[in-house]
């Protein structure tokens, strides 16, 4: 075994394995041998930090379970669909996350809610922000699933550690009796740990009607809306808009 095989091998050992492979592709290329050690020591530290925090953006978009693969970089900026793009623009920094704000989407079915939604998320998770994902009517079925298994305590951690926690669509789905007390533990918790963003069809004016209990309802939406920034989407589902245009390219 070569002096750079037992090096790289060694540099493996250490969990060091992005370093390991700069440093073997370095030898590969003779012109580097030309820079000063400090130089090529340089490269070797700045690759081994890059696969590192590559390796943790994509195990905290794993972990958020985001359904779609959204970017700002691609979003339909038509202006039929009335987004506000300064207001998106200072959103993006996330900062609104560190303050532990909260963000509402509100807009028709398949006006890309649930997009714009994964697209604030793959954005935090790139700031090293851990993110969770739940549909609404799923979220109901996992804390039905919780209490009747005693997971509950599992599941309100998950609910309460990451820096965001989106909720999809709220409105679907039937809301228990316990579940909404489960929210309120969860949406408390979180008016000090992190932030919501919530998406639904209908206008805050309507969310009080989704709670069985009148009283946990003032409770939840108190903590939530007063304290969050608002975008409306309108237009046209992009589902028919994206059919329309495919049909018309044939």
């Amino acid at each position: 075994m070569s002096a750079i095989e037992q090096t790289a091998a060694r540099l493996r050992e250490l969990r060091l394995a992005t370093m390991a492979q700069a440093y073997e592709l370095q030898a590969e290329q003779p012109k580097l041998q030309e820079k000063s050690f400090d130089d090529r020591f340089a490269l070797l530290v700045e690759a081994e930090v890059a696969g590192r925090e590559n390796r943790k953006l994509t195990r905290l978009v794993r972990v958020a379970a985001l359904p779609e693969k959204a970017a700002f970089e691609e979003m339909d900026n038509r202006p039929a669909r009335g987004l506000d793009k300064g207001l998106i623009s200072t959103l993006s920094s996330c900062a609104w996350i560190k303050r532990q704000q909260n963000l509402i989407i509100i807009g028709a079915t398949g006006c890309g809610k649930t997009w714009l939604a994964c697209a604030f998320g793959h954005q935090a998770c790139r700031l090293k922000m851990p993110v969770a994902f739940y549909p609404a009517s799923g979220l109901y079925e996992a804390i039905a699933e919780a209490v009747h298994d005693g997971s509950l305590p599992q599941l309100k951690l998950a609910l309460t550690k990451p820096s965001l926690l989106i909720l999809d669509d709220f409105g679907l789905g039937e809301m228990s009796a316990s579940a909404a007390q489960i929210l309120l533990d969860v949406v408390d918790r979180r008016m000090r740990t992190g932030s919501l963003l919530i998406t639904s069809q209908y206008p805050t004016e309507k969310w009080h009607s989704f709670f069985p209990d009148p009283t946990i309802a003032d409770a939840v939406l108190d903590r939530i809306v007063h304290q969050a920034h608002r975008m409306q989407l309108k237009g046209e589902s992009l589902r028919k808009y994206q059919g329309r245009k495919k049909l018309e390219e044939t």
